[in-house]
């Protein structure tokens, strides 16, 4: 169990917020990294393993047309499968992993590519559109370890965002503190 699943779960219990995963090549290794931490079932609901494209599709609603011109390891993908997730299992932030973990390149993407993304409540300030943030990652490594580095950093992620949502919380009622200003 790493220490960034347990302050994701923490940090969510904290705010009473739920948690879905949607992943595709690290096909439930997300899950498993936050259902590993105790309590974990205060926040996490679910999750989709959509490791088929026409998953991604049927199951977390993601542009058919996008998945035909882009192919699944794209950004516009993971941010639509973090959004669908959220949605599917009607939680307060959604998680998504797709990308390449080899040996074999994939839509003309080479080995390592990868896409995280979040969505969830984000405050006005955190200049994401929509909602939603997606990092795109270059990784190195044996298919196992794309795929460590790939849930590594989809809850790095996460953190950041339930961080920044409660730093824009503490903003506001600072402001309410000093009068407004």
């Amino acid at each position: 169990m790493s220490s960034t699943a347990t302050d994701v779960v923490r940090l969510l219990t904290v705010k009473g917020e739920t948690l879905a995963v949607a992943e595709s090549l690290t096909g439930g290794l997300v899950a498993a990294e936050i259902t590993s931490v105790p309590g974990a079932s205060k926040v996490f609901r679910g999750s989709v393993t959509a490791y088929a494209t026409e998953l991604k599709r049927e199951l977390l609603g993601v542009d058919a047309t996008l998945l035909s011109a882009q192919g699944a390891v794209d950004p516009q993908v993971a941010a639509q499968m973090a959004a669908g997730v959220r949605k599917a299992l009607g939680t307060d932030w959604g998680i998504a992993t797709t990308g390449v973990a080899g040996p074999e390149p994939q839509d003309g993407q080479a080995v390592g590519t990868v896409f995280v993304a979040v969505e969830g409540p984000f405050g006005t300030d955190s200049g994401s559109a929509g909602g939603g943030k997606v990092k795109a990652l270059r990784l190195n490594g044996d298919r196992e370890e794309i795929r460590r580095e790939s849930v590594r950093s989809v809850l790095a992620l996460l953190l950041e965002g339930l961080a920044g949502e409660q730093t824009g919380n503490e903003r506001a009622q600072d402001t309410e503190r000093n009068g407004g200003f």
